[in-house]
């Protein structure tokens, strides 16, 4: 109810505008009144003009920049579109594979570039900054960490028969995986012979869910169609058989997987999908289901049976190198732009010879994004002493909390395409050196052993799981026993 001292006020109101509409004013008044609002709108819309010509791709020349010169006439817009070609181990491209590649163009602004400056500012390789010629974010801290790790850290893993009817996708393979997905096969693998299982819950610091993605990918018996009811059940059963899920909700559980399926493998397990700490290969920002503070970037690694001879780097006479398969736009570009360059050499498809042969005589091997961030590219460069250059945007790199990338490898962005050449070239003989050295100093880091060995693949994702382990442990009685 409005109170009698409102309505006085409300009523003073009203008369004082009716007063005020009764008085006569002169006709220059009154036009006064009536184009000024106009004169404001029309400033208005001027100014936002103005400032949208100014900053607009649209009303701006793509290719003209004051730092960088486009290596081509094409413009990027036109080299991300698909394209036939004769070869035949070409992919059709998709949209849903490389949604995330749409979001590149060439430069238009007068932001200076970050290659416009030099490479030695540029990779902190001058000055008082020496930071990007370290391996690791912090060695000592590393290191003491590392051994704490080994020494304390321990996992709980959900126990399965042999006579499990999914033997083969919840249990170890008794033989050394080979192709893309063996990271999946290789953790498991060592896990299980490793020191850092506990049979003792209450010991635990995380607790792992065996179950292959690719195993169950490739099972007849569950295939992609069955895989997230399969997990959804697993994850059911785990939650009423044991106590240990119904703690966290699952955020001190973790699985593993290689396959590009994996990030829509806890689709129809909501809780599990939000909580629980993924080790996976397909570790990219763009995708909502992965949380580099949460989960694990895994390295894609194809097991190599030895070792090369040599990885004497006065040898690699050749700029760059790529071979694979176009599947997607960033692919299609770097066909169009490099594929008849003389030092940058780019092969669609597989080549006839080993490519091992290629990498070993490249200063610089390429890893470009296809269906997925994530190839094993990266890690062969680095099994044949390569410097990699990422070309793979929003690519959360593997092992990133521990190595400084930036130490050992080139990233570059999608629309620094047109001038790549212009970038590997102007890096010096002693960054190079830098680079290649530092190369040679991660490559335990990434290979698989049987056993696992210190330092190795292994143990960097067991120091990652470390990381993340929960700081708050709740005790179960000792009384209980589970089985």
């Amino acid at each position: 109810m409005i109170k009698p001292a409102k309505l006085a006020s409300m009523a003073k109101s009203s008369v004082a505008i009716y007063n005020v509409s009764k008085q006569q004013y002169p006709p220059t008044f009154k036009l006064f009144f009536f184009f000024l609002p106009i004169s404001l709108a029309l400033t208005s819309f001027f100014l936002v003009f103005i400032y949208i010509s100014t900053t607009s791709r649209v009303l701006t020349n793509p290719q003209s920049t004051t730092f960088l010169e486009p290596a081509t006439n094409y413009s990027l817009f036109d080299l991300i579109i698909p394209f036939s070609t004769d070869n035949d181990d070409t992919v059709p491209l998709s949209i849903d594979n490389t949604a995330e590649d749409f979001f590149f163009d060439l430069p238009t602004s007068s932001k200076p570039s970050q290659w416009s400056l030099p490479l030695g500012d540029l990779f902190g390789f001058t000055g008082d900054n020496m930071n990007n010629t370290k391996v690791y974010h912090d060695t000592d801290t590393f290191l003491e960490d590392y051994k704490e790790m080994n020494k304390s850290f321990k996992i709980f893993v959900y126990p399965h028969n042999p006579d499990d009817p999914f033997a083969n996708v919840l249990l170890p393979v008794d033989f050394d995986p080979k192709g893309h997905y063996a990271s999946e096969l290789y953790f498991k693998k060592a896990l299980f012979s490793s020191h850092f299982i506990t049979q003792d819950p209450n010991q635990a610091d995380l607790f792992y869910m065996p179950f292959s993605i690719a195993d169950m990918r490739h099972d007849p018996r569950i295939g992609p169609e069955r895989l997230q009811d399969f997990i959804k059940d697993y994850v059911f059963n785990i939650s009423h058989k044991y106590p240990f899920w119904n703690r966290t909700g699952g955020a001190d559980h973790f699985y593993v997987g290689c396959h590009s399926i994996s990030r829509i493998a806890m689709d129809k397990a909501v809780e599990a999908k939000e909580n629980v700490i993924q080790l996976v290969c397909s570790s990219t920002y763009f995708v909502p289901n992965y949380f580099p503070h949460k989960d694990v970037s895994l390295p894609q690694i194809w097991p190599k049976e030895r070792d090369p001879k040599s990885l004497v780097s006065t040898k690699r006479n050749q700029l760059a190198f790529f071979a694979g398969q176009v599947n997607s736009p960033v692919r299609a570009a770097l066909l169009k732009l490099w594929v008849n360059d003389t030092e940058i050499f780019a092969h669609f498809g597989r080549l006839e010879t080993d490519d091992g042969e290629e990498q070993l005589r490249s200063k610089f091997c390429l890893h470009v994004k296809g269906f997925e961030v994530n190839t094993a590219r990266v890690t062969d460069a680095l099994h044949y002493g390569c410097v990699p250059v990422i070309l793979a945007n929003h690519y959360d790199l593997p092992f990133t909390d521990i190595l400084n990338w930036k130490s050992f490898s080139v990233v570059v962005h999608y629309m620094d395409l047109p001038v790549l050449k212009k970038i590997l070239q102007g890096i010096s003989f002693e960054e190079l050196s830098w680079l290649q050295n530092n190369v040679a100093k991660v490559r335990r880091h990434f290979k698989w052993n049987a056993p696992a060995v210190d330092y190795d693949a292994f143990y960097m994702a067991m120091y990652e799981l470390w990381l993340r382990k929960s700081s708050v442990r709740v005790r179960l009685s000792s009384s209980r026993e589970y089985i």
